[in-house]
């Protein structure tokens, strides 16, 4: 769609690919590409939840005959947006708009998985309204496998989706490849869990640059600074920088709960309307946790991201 704007300017839609010292690089419906700048009335008032990001669908003006870049004039409304706390939980961080999936990408060993990370990943995909995915990555190393099977049995019980793969054997590329194909996905996780390896191994031409995890420190180092969306077969993939720390922003305590979808069913044989399902008598899901329907591994990740503490 064009229409004109009031210097007779043609506004074309787009959607933006990524975002470097308030510059936006935005692919246009015809296949172009073009740099802009944010028009100075969207910046009034603007709050961190409000900035463009990666995913934003667009209207941009220009560039005229002297300029070489055009304008952002106005932002179409998010279908959802991957929101978390920055550093210190004081700011929220704005990672990416209107996505189909968020992929979330561990690694088994190097770094070694964690449990507590991985749900921290999980609730913060649920909280923002985007279905999940787990990827637990790198199974070609060596205990690999054996330290995958417990996790994708636990995730895949809970009713997640998860994938099995290798950057380097090719184990599970095409299972992910499929998924990536269709619609917007947002590869999210921790420092050098091979995310831009993943995509390399997918699609060589996109060449993104990688790094081999710190032996001193056991951790990954960021290769990705920015997020960046890219055109994939039939769809598109956020490549995201990897997050040190994952905290929710703008969920209530109270409501961490909902992010953890197999305490539905449990929950509905709550005693108490908003049970907290911590300290209340009659709590379907502390039930559902003692009879093993709800693996404990789950419950007590719970407890941690609450804020929750059985005492």
């Amino acid at each position: 769609m064009t229409r004109r704007g009031s210097k007779q300017d043609e506004l074309r839609e787009g959607r933006v690919l990524e975002s470097v010292g308030g510059v936006y690089r935005v692919r246009l419906g015809d296949g172009g590409e073009l740099e802009a700048f944010v028009r100075g009335r969207l910046k009034q008032g603007d709050r961190p939840q409000e900035r463009i990001v990666a995913g934003d669908l667009v209207e941009v003006s220009g560039p005229g005959p002297e300029e070489d870049r055009g304008v952002v004039e106005a932002v179409q409304s998010r279908e959802n947006v991957l929101i978390r706390a920055g550093p210190g939980g004081r700011r929220p961080k704005v990672v990416a708009a209107n996505l189909d999936r968020a992929v979330i990408v561990m690694s088994v060993v190097e770094p070694p998985f964690s449990t507590e990370v991985a749900d921290r990943f999980l609730v913060l995909a649920e909280s923002c309204g985007i279905p999940p995915v787990l990827v637990l990555n790198k199974v070609e190393l060596p205990e690999g496998r054996d330290v995958a099977t417990e996790p994708a049995e636990l995730y895949r019980s809970v009713g997640y989706p998860v994938l099995l793969t290798s950057a380097v054997s090719g184990e599970g590329l095409e299972a992910l490849g499929e998924r990536l194909g269709r619609g917007t996905s947002a590869l999210i996780g921790p420092s050098g869990v091979g995310k831009s390896s993943l995509l390399n191994a997918l699609d060589p031409g996109l060449e993104l640059r990688t790094a081999p995890v710190s032996r001193r420190k056991g951790r990954g180092r960021h290769t990705t600074v920015s997020a960046r969306l890219l055109p994939f077969q039939k769809g598109w993939v956020v490549d995201t920088p990897g997050f040190s720390e994952v905290s929710l922003w703008g969920v209530d305590p109270d409501r961490v709960a909902e992010a953890f979808p197999e305490f539905s069913g449990p929950g509905e044989e709550c005693r108490f309307r908003g049970c907290t399902h911590v300290h209340e008598p009659g709590c379907g899901v502390k039930r559902a946790v003692r009879d093993g329907q709800v693996p404990v591994e789950r419950y007590e990740s719970y407890l941690g991201i609450s804020g929750a503490s059985e005492g």
